[in-house]
């Protein structure tokens, strides 16, 4: 029984893990998508085509 529990805790750390590595890896492809468009938005005119409204 001890040893089930650990495996299972082990498998839920291990799952976390992963999870939190595919979640840093969709900050990294946002970050780079948000940064292209902003280079997009900043090329074609400062202030008749803009990507968002700050």
């Amino acid at each position: 029984m001890l040893l089930l529990l650990a495996l299972l805790i082990v498998l839920i750390v291990a799952g976390a893990g992963f999870a939190v590595h595919l979640l840093w890896i969709l900050a990294l492809v946002l970050l780079a998508l948000w940064l292209v468009g902003f280079a997009i938005g900043r090329g074609e005119g400062a202030g008749r085509h803009r990507f968002y409204r700050w």
